[in-house]
């Protein structure tokens, strides 16, 4: 019998027995913070907020699963892709699941509510390719789909991130910094998977796509839903009065990144030796 720690083969797996962990352990937080009174006045609003949250930070680790596994040389990383993607899937749905709760079941109601809300419609849109994506992870429907038309579906998983990440910025009102930082993640993920390579070219354009990406979709956010002059705002990044931006803070976590991946390459090649990197994965080719 297949567990969710097991690999391929049935035999146990610390990764995997890890993602499952990291997955849970949020919901176990949420359901504490819950119980013990802490997410008061409205703790269905928090949880919906937090669900949601949650959601987005999983689908953006997913979405840089495959470059963070090049970068790192770390191929065990394709055994948790799968469980990755449907698991923010999961935390998605019940981000929805509690909404409609919220507005006591009344699906008249929500059915109003997504038609008449551009976020709520781009959440939507969103979760249902997330649905499509969820039914069709098994190795059976890869099979029935065939490898081209299911790898297709499945990079709709790019545009899914763009969705999620307006409709975080939309929700976000007052304080749209971790909105920021995701867009920054969303581009460094976009921009290491078109330019391969671990020498200093490909990272520094990830980095350099995070900053000026994140900074960019700071910047219409705030002119389209505030009428802030996005010159102003790209400017105020140079600013460090209070502080760097999140423009920045996503910068520099990719930053880190990076040094960790060139640290991780770094102790395989001496592990082996110092003998030149192995060859490319065969699977990065459809990833």
């Amino acid at each position: 019998m297949f567990w969710p720690w097991h690999d391929r083969r049935g035999r146990f797996s610390r990764l995997k027995a890890l993602m499952l962990a990291g997955l849970v352990a949020p919901a176990l937080v949420l359901a504490g913070q819950w119980a013990a009174g802490a997410l008061q006045p409205r703790p269905l609003e928090e949880i919906i907020h937090g669900t949601g949250l949650w959601g987005i930070r999983f689908l953006l680790l997913s979405l840089a699963l495959t470059p963070i596994r090049r970068a790192a040389q770390y191929a065990d990383l394709l055994l948790i892709r799968r469980m990755l993607g449907v698991g923010a899937f999961l935390w998605l749905a019940a981000h929805f699941l509690f909404y409609v709760g919220d507005q006591a079941f009344d699906l008249g109601l929500v059915a109003r509510e997504i038609v008449g809300r551009f976020y709520l419609t781009l959440g939507t849109v969103a979760l249902v390719v997330l649905l499509a994506m969820a039914a069709t992870s098994t190795d059976g429907m890869v099979r029935r789909l065939g490898a081209r038309r299911w790898r297709g579906l499945h990079r709709l998983v790019y545009g899914v991130g763009v969705l999620a990440i307006v409709h975080f910025f939309m929700q976000s009102k007052a304080d749209p910094g971790e909105a920021t930082i995701a867009a920054g993640i969303w581009c460094w993920a976009m921009a290491r998977r078109l330019i391969s390579g671990n020498g200093v070219v490909a990272p520094l354009v990830g980095i350099v796509a995070t900053v000026a990406g994140a900074g960019i979709a700071e910047a219409l956010f705030l002119y389209f839903l505030r009428n802030v002059d996005p010159a102003r705002v790209l400017a105020a990044n140079l600013d460090f009065t209070f502080g760097p931006r999140p423009a920045l803070w996503a910068g520099l976590l990719v930053f880190g990144a990076e040094v960790l991946f060139s640290l991780r390459r770094y102790v395989a090649r001496q592990a082996r030796g110092g003998s030149a990197p192995g060859r490319r994965h065969p699977v990065d080719s459809a990833a």
